[in-house]
């Protein structure tokens, strides 16, 4: 007995260690420090940091300078930035548990990898891989020299990962994962098991870019030709409305190489150029549009457990299979080895839905050229060098607003429009057996909507249909883009009060050009000034409510921080028509309890139902707290999260880095930027944590030095990285 009660404890111990050594995560790779310092020889990079902590980097080559940036980012941000490597790798549940899981296989279902693999070397030019290369040793280099800033498992970092950046994050932009929430839901509304399921893939994917509370991507940028201008001047406004915090918050960053690159403006954290900005001979700024760039297809399958086939063209055909392999973090150092097939049709990868298996198509599907194209626009130096970056589709979505020295100007609905057979109905799902469904490639680029040089002399683009460019004369016609393109006709308060400003001002001046991004106005007719009046008529009979329907029927719309009418309105409106007001025109809750609700907590966080909107809408950063303009949908954009009932909300998603550039009559640039926290992204005792706050809240600009002797005049550091290899 005695025997047997050790045998079992000794099975029992077995199980347990075979157990945990089966749990153990294991690195997913090998780092060599010194390795990394090799290959860093190659490299020399000089990094000044001007008054504001922001990195020019400096070099001969642009390899060079690539290197330096991301060593300069890595040292502000390194977090966000490993954050955003274990996304483009599919390997975030390693880290983050289930929910990382569900990107994790996203990423593989796109094919990523596989795609890189096979076309790093065709889709991507010497000079581009160059960038790419550079950068990526730049992250290998800080890792090797920062040793416990870095995660066990997340060095060394390829060039690949950098490219796996763009092709998986950029179909986010356009509205892939609203396609997949859509296959994802209920086919029964009470199925609460199927409801739950749809809950937490819509999270986890919202958790990735930090779009928290009902947040979306958003933007403005407009430009204006010296045909606008009062002083003969050509100008550009930067300003993309992104999530204060986490991988697409934007970095301020300034490159310049021997080589001729030379280029300030944004980047988000594992990116080796500049997403938009300026450089000294042109300039662009990007907003986020919804075409229709992604089909569903309902697919006959000759197992609904687990289908080896589909029906295409009156005959079964294999699916493309392949392996999702990925560790889901448990507890400590245990994670969960988890594997997934990989379904794969002529149309795209295969989901497993409520209502049965489905495939889908989607714009940029393997399309590695991001990277080209992002690398063509930085180094271009003409409007038709910028211009041909395009055709290259690397960029599968987003509206591109351009200005430059010669005094252009452009507006261009940037999408990779698919070749439909405009026969079948694409408002639903299409027959996934039906081979006249297959998109037939990709309309070019002059068949997107787009305004070159308009007579009106301006451009601009809030996240509204590109039909609303230009002035009426100017603007591309709706009628000519039939509904299977899939252009977006949405409307925005943004976009008309610009329209508004600019049609009422034919000699702008540059006060104007900054005043009226800075412009916080609702204007009538909007969706929020529409439901506020019903709201007001309505809330007047009810006897509890007349001092706030009062409040909320005087309200002047404008969303100053000294207005003591705007918080209740636009509190209000968010509880009842979503954060950013953007759906339907299906309201969430019910008016009137969305009013009384949002009463109640103003008076539990105020003591009244009437606090100036500063008092609410706060820049928040460590020990600064400032009061902002601006709110959900005006130009000056500005989205708080929080709860009144606790106090102020927080300012956490819209304007952060802004860029206001111009060319005057003689061609001379100048350029003032800001960012909402300041370049030291994570260090709380770094004194770049939050020094731009006070000049953000209060519309203020700095200019930032363009030369490496500018930069050095003001400098608060200097410093070389790389470089032991060259005298």
């Amino acid at each position: 007995m005695k025997g047997s009660a050790i045998a079992f404890g000794a099975l029992f111990v077995g199980a347990i260690i075979a157990a945990a050594t089966w749990l153990w995560t294991p690195a997913a790779r090998r780092f060599d420090p010194e390795a990394a310092r090799a290959a860093a020889a190659a490299y020399d990079a000089r990094i000044v940091r001007d008054a504001f902590g922001v990195p020019h980097i400096f070099g001969d080559t642009n390899g060079d300078v690539a290197f330096g940036l991301a060593y300069a980012h890595a040292e502000d941000d390194w977090a966000t930035f490993e954050e955003a490597l274990r996304f483009s790798r599919g390997e975030l549940a390693r880290t983050a548990g289930k929910d990382g899981a569900i990107t994790d296989y996203l990423v593989a279902a796109m094919g990523v990898a596989d795609a890189i693999e096979s076309r790093y070397e065709t889709d991507l030019s010497p000079e581009t891989r160059e960038i790419v290369e550079g950068y990526a040793a730049g992250a290998n280099y800080f890792c090797a020299s920062k040793r416990g800033a870095c995660g066990n498992d997340i060095a060394p970092v390829t060039a690949a990962d950098i490219v796996a950046g763009f092709v998986a994050r950029q179909p986010f932009f356009y509205g892939f994962d609203d396609e997949l929430k859509a296959i994802m839901a209920p086919d029964n509304p009470a199925d609460e098991a199927q409801a739950d399921d749809l809950a937490r893939f819509a999270a986890a994917i919202d958790r990735r870019f930090h779009l928290i509370g009902g947040a979306e991507f958003g933007s403005n940028a407009m430009a204006i030709s010296p045909k606008r201008s009062a002083d003969g001047a050509t100008r550009l406004m930067v300003n993309s409305h992104q999530p204060f915090t986490g991988p697409v918050a934007w970095y301020e960053a300034h490159v310049k190489s021997a080589e001729g690159w030379d280029a300030i403006g944004g980047v988000f954290p594992g990116s080796p150029f500049i997403l938009h900005g300026t450089t000294p001979n042109l300039g662009w700024a990007f907003t986020v549009n919804k075409p229709d760039l992604v089909d569903a297809y309902a697919l006959e399958v000759d197992d609904d457990k687990r289908p080896t086939q589909y029906r295409f063209d009156g005959a079964w055909r294999d699916f493309e299979t392949g392996e999702a392999t990925f560790r889901v973090r448990l507890f400590g150092p245990f994670s969960l080895p988890v594997k997934r097939r990989i379904l794969r049709t002529v149309h795209g990868p295969v989901f497993d839905s409520p209502t049965g298996w489905v495939a889908v198509a989607f714009a940029g599907d393997r399309n590695i050229k991001g990277p080209e194209h992002y690398a063509r626009m930085n180094l271009a130096t003409t409007f038709e060098e910028w211009r041909a970056a395009f055709d290259l589709f690397g960029i599968p979505s987003l509206n591109a607003v351009y200005a430059d020295r010669q005094g252009h100007i452009g507006y261009f609905y940037n999408a990779a429009i698919p070749i439909r057979d405009p026969s079948l109905d694409w408002t639903k799902p299409a027959p996934g057996g039906a081979p006249q469904a297959v998109w037939q490639g990709v309309r070019g680029f002059d068949e997107v909507p787009q305004v070159v040089d308009p007579a009106s002399g301006f451009v601009g683009n809030s996240n509204n249909g590109p039909f609303e460019a230009s002035a009426p004369t100017d603007a591309p016609r709706e009628i000519d883009y039939p509904p299977h393109y899939g252009v977006d006709r949405r409307t925005t308060n943004r976009g008309g009060r610009l329209l508004d400003l600019y049609l009422s001002d034919e000699a702008i001046t540059e006060a104007e050009f900054v005043d009226y991004k800075m412009d916080h106005q609702y204007r009538e007719g909007s969706r929020i000034d529409v439901f506020l009046r019903e709201l007001a008529a309505a809330a007047s009979g009810a006897g509890d409510l007349a001092a706030e329907a009062a409040l909320i029927d005087g309200w002047n719309r404008s969303a100053d921080k000294e207005n003591r009418a705007a918080a209740l309105s636009i509190l209000t409106a968010q509880a009842a028509l979503g954060y950013t007001y953007a759906g339907t025109d299906v309201t969430i809750e019910d008016p009137i309890e969305a009013l009384r609700t949002v009463s109640a907590r103003l008076r539990d966080g105020f003591d009244r139902i009437d606090p100036e909107w500063g008092e609410v809408n706060r820049l928040i950063r460590g020990d600064v707290s400032l009061p902002l303009d601006g709110g959900p949908d005006t130009l000056r954009a500005v989205y708080s999260l929080g709860d009144p009932a606790n106090g102020p909300m927080t300012a956490s998603y819209g304007d952060t880095y802004v860029m206001s550039v111009g060319w005057d009559a003689d061609g001379a640039q100048s350029i003032r930027t800001i960012h909402q926290f300041g370049s030291a992204t994570l260090d709380e005792n770094s004194p770049h944590y939050a020094d731009q706050a006070p000049l953000f809240a209060s519309k203020e600009w700095k200019s930032p030095p363009m030369t490496l002797d500018a930069a050095l005049a003001e400098a608060t550091r200097d410093y070389r990285v790389g470089g032991e290899a060259r005298p």
